[in-house]
């Protein structure tokens, strides 16, 4: 099926909908510690993906991961840290400060960017940047305050590994690009799971996870990342950059409204007016971009 601008619209907006599933998913987990999610997760996604992406692409996808070299390891090297990070930062800190967080990626892509393929970077995103640092601040600084509350900071320092990855997974890929070597995504998700379940094992000895806990990570495995990972890739060969960045800020809604409503978990008021600050930075940055390109044309 090709997909129309409308339905990657459409289709981006479901996909950041189940990846918003998983901090409330995690709060109903009854035995099942960090390092222990994360690879339960990471392993149900391996599986799935290795029905999907035969289903999609045929063996061809084998041949691509063998072939696909330096770049495609390194991308699936950057998968395999925001899968691990991202759950064990849930595990440590409120689902609120790691979304927030991971929301900063668009501008750490940007800053990577400018230092290792040369793009410059407008005067907007330069105050995006500032502004939203004065956010993180504002939650970091607050967090660091209270007595006792020394594991959320800390988690919210491992959530900061997911878009340092991310940034730096995309700087792989452009930079393959403009040597023309092609990066399939869609093969190096597979390669991260994998490297993500083979790192996490160990540490997620003894098992601690009940049936119960087991089942909900393999939901989180398929639904949550597998089959969204999938077709986030799909969507972003319709939908333009700014676009993507925008609705994939969708999740931090999401994510926040679900797990209050879910699990109880109300967000502090020092992330709810730092979270405003990224992501009202990340939004204007976006926009005033696309407009800009725009008027251009």
């Amino acid at each position: 099926m090709k997909l129309s601008h409308t339905r990657a619209v459409f289709m981006m907006v479901v996909v950041t909908l189940m990846w918003s599933i998983a901090g409330v998913t995690t709060r109903h987990l009854e035995s099942a510690h960090s390092f222990e999610i994360t690879f339960w997760r990471s392993a149900f996604t391996v599986l799935s993906l290795l029905v999907i992406l035969p289903l999609l692409q045929g063996r061809v996808v084998f041949t691509k991961i063998r072939q696909g070299g330096s770049a495609l390891w390194m991308s699936g090297v950057c998968w395999s840290v925001m899968f691990t990070a991202f759950m064990v930062a849930l595990s440590m800190s409120p689902v609120a400060n790691v979304l927030v967080t991971m929301a900063l990626g668009p501008l750490f892509t940007a800053l990577l960017a400018r230092i290792f393929i040369g793009h410059r970077l407008p005067l907007r995103t330069w105050v995006a940047i500032a502004v939203a640092g004065v956010g993180i601040a504002t939650m970091y600084g607050t967090q660091l305050s209270l007595a006792g509350d020394s594991g959320q900071w800390v988690g919210s320092l491992v959530a900061l590994c997911v878009p340092i990855a991310g940034a730096v997974n995309w700087t792989v890929v452009q930079r393959s690009h403009a040597k023309g070597q092609d990066v399939d995504l869609v093969p190096s998700v597979l390669v991260g799971a994998i490297l993500s379940t083979a790192l996490t094992l160990p540490l997620a000895l003894p098992f601690q996870a009940t049936a119960r806990d087991v089942g909900l990570l393999a939901m989180l495995g398929a639904v949550q990342l597998a089959i969204p990972c999938v077709l986030s890739v799909w969507c972003a060969r319709v939908l333009k950059a700014p676009e993507v960045s925008l609705l994939a800020l969708l999740e931090v809604l999401f994510g926040i409204v679900l797990v209050w409503l879910g699990a109880g978990e109300a967000p502090a008021k020092s992330v709810l007016l730092g979270g405003s600050l990224v992501l009202g930075a990340l939004v204007a940055n976006e926009l005033l971009g696309w407009w800009q390109r725009k008027s251009l044309v």
